[in-house]
C-alpha cells in the first residue's frame, strides 16, 4: 500500500474526533467532512445557511491548499444538508468557488449534523 500522508492546517477547524482533516495516498487526497466552524474560535460561524456554506467552502479551501492543491482539484464533492430546500442556495454559492468542469457531486439530506450544523461537505481531490 502507498504511504499515507496526514494533512493538517490551522487554517481549518481542528479535528473534533478520531480523524484527520485529510489523508493523501499517492496523488489522491481524501478530505474529511467540514462543517462551518471558524478555525480560530472553533465556534459555528452563524446560524444562517448562506454563511455556513461559505465557511465550509473556506474550510475546504484551506485543507486543499495544505495538501498542495485547490478546490479546482476536487473530483468528487459530497454535500450533506439538514434541509434539501436549500439546494438552490448551495448551487449559487458553489458557483462562486468552482468553474467548469465541475466535480462529480452528491447532495444528501440528513436528519442532523455535528454541532447542529446545517451543512457539511467532504470530497476527494486528485493532484
Amino acid at each position: 500500500m502507498a504511504e499515507k500522508i496526514i494533512i493538517a492546517t490551522d487554517k481549518a477547524p481542528q479535528a473534533i474526533g478520531t480523524y484527520s482533516q485529510a489523508v493523501k495516498v499517492g496523488g489522491t487526497v481524501y478530505l474529511s467532512g467540514q462543517i462551518p466552524l471558524n478555525p480560530a474560535t472553533m465556534q459555528m460561524v452563524s446560524d444562517e445557511f448562506d454563511a455556513q456554506v461559505v465557511q465550509v467552502f473556506d474550510n475546504l479551501t484551506a485543507v486543499c491548499e495544505a495538501a498542495g492543491g485547490s478546490l479546482k482539484d476536487i473530483v468528487k464533492l459530497n454535500i450533506f444538508m439538514t434541509d434539501l430546500s436549500n439546494f438552490a442556495t448551495v448551487n449559487e454559492i458553489m458557483g462562486r468557488y468552482f468553474e467548469q468542469p465541475y466535480p462529480a457531486r452528491a447532495a444528501i439530506g440528513v436528519k442532523q449534523l455535528p454541532k447542529d450544523s446545517l451543512v457539511e461537505m467532504d470530497g476527494v481531490m486528485e493532484l
